[in-house]
């Protein structure tokens, strides 16, 4: 049994490293980014390893940012930022970061006209 557990502890080990570099990956999406389509910008200051993270999001002018997620599936990143403001009640943003492009790509969803809009955030140089 003390075999097992040895083991065990010895593979669980050999993962940590592996989670720690998957966590620091999401340092690839901080940075600022500006919707293709309009002067919308998304400024991703931070990202903690669990994820959440410190943004700011202007149209031009600052709107609050309620919540802000970075999750992983399997290689996939993704981005969910709620917006919680007069005019943005319950607002939110669904993205994906494709790597090759260097973009987040997803969902805009209007709370205040209850419609959804794909949109591109490219980053700003």
């Amino acid at each position: 049994m003390a075999l097992a557990m040895a083991v065990a502890v010895l593979m669980l080990g050999a993962f940590a490293p592996m989670a720690f570099a998957a966590d620091n990956d999401f340092e690839k999406l901080k940075g600022r980014w500006r919707r293709a389509d309009g002067g919308y910008v998304l400024d991703i200051r931070n990202v903690k390893p669990g994820g959440e993270m410190e943004a700011a999001y202007l149209n031009p002018r600052p709107i609050n940012v309620s919540k802000a997620q970075a999750t992983r599936d399997g290689t996939t990143m993704r981005v969910f930022v709620e917006l919680r403001a007069p005019n943005y009640p319950g607002s939110t943003y669904t993205l994906t970061y494709d790597p090759k492009r260097d973009e987040l790509y997803g969902v805009y969803y209007q709370a205040v006209q209850g419609q959804s809009f794909d949109v591109v955030f490219v980053r700003a140089k």
